[in-house]
């Protein structure tokens, strides 16, 4: 007997509300589209309960199984904030929204979160209960830990939560897991580098900003090749360099270095 295959019946409207989402990015917890939208969506599969508002922006749908003597309560997650990157690609579907761009994969995360509530409220063919969850602020704003400080895990009695990531690298139908940690742990790094301004013909009459952040971007990559276990994965990035003046025959007073540090969940 052949099995029907409901996910291949969604995937028209799942891929329609990616690129929907794609369209429109929002920034950290300023998801306020994308979050109303997710909800009205959960209304309409008929979730049992639907709440906006948790972690200021997130939104939260509870789905029943058919059973629920195990008393099993099982939260699937998925983060719905976009990156500050203008999007150059020129789809039809590119971001309408200067300097916004889901570069990440948040939509699609959104979009298959959403496509596995409408199914599970369908069938509802499981023990337990199913709380979906659908985080703003990954990218930095730590919106997960809000919507726990606002008392989700404790306010449907979430034992366990489940998610995952978007990963280009991996072939088209196939997934990457393992026991433990996945993806590393992140920090961010400023430094602001102070010397003596001055012309850039007299740089003797200065204390030169520019050598010595060369110097610093230099040294910080021996933190990986030499303070690190070499087996460790560890990475160290400086991202962005802004100087205090942006005259070509200045030798700035002030550099501010930012960047980014990924290491082991300990």
């Amino acid at each position: 007997m052949p099995v029907k295959n409901r996910f291949a019946e969604l995937h028209t409207d799942i891929t329609a509300w990616r690129r929907d989402l794609h369209e429109h990015p929002e920034i950290l917890f300023e998801t306020h589209r994308t979050s109303a939208t997710v909800a009205e969506k959960l209304r309409a599969f008929g979730c049992d309960e639907v709440v906006e508002g948790i972690g200021r922006t997130g939104v939260v749908g509870v789905i029943k199984g058919n059973a629920t003597s195990s008393g099993k309560v099982i939260g699937l997650r998925a983060d719905m904030d976009a990156l500050p990157i203008h999007e150059q690609t020129g789809l039809d579907y590119a971001s309408k929204t200067p300097n916004a761009m889901h570069a990440c994969g948040h939509d699609g995360h959104t979009a298959m979160l959403l496509g596995a509530a409408q199914y599970l409220a369908e069938t509802r063919n499981f023990d337990g209960t199913v709380v979906v969850i659908f985080q703003p602020a990954e990218e930095g704003g730590g919106g997960g830990r809000e919507m726990c400080k606002d008392g989700m895990m404790e306010r449907w009695g979430i034992q366990e939560v489940y998610g995952m990531h978007n990963w280009p690298g991996i072939p088209a139908g196939q997934f990457g897991i393992r026991p433990g940690p996945f993806f590393a742990a992140t920090d961010l790094l400023e430094i602001e580098v102070e010397g003596l301004g001055g012309h850039a013909a007299k740089p003797h009459e200065t204390i030169d900003t520019g050598v010595v952040t060369a110097h610093i971007i230099t040294a910080l990559q021996t933190i990986v090749s030499r303070n690190a276990d070499p087996v460790g994965n560890i990475v160290v990035s400086i991202t962005s360099i802004e100087s205090s003046s942006k005259a070509f025959n200045v030798i700035p007073q002030r550099v501010n270095l930012a960047g980014y540090r990924a290491h082991p969940v300990q």
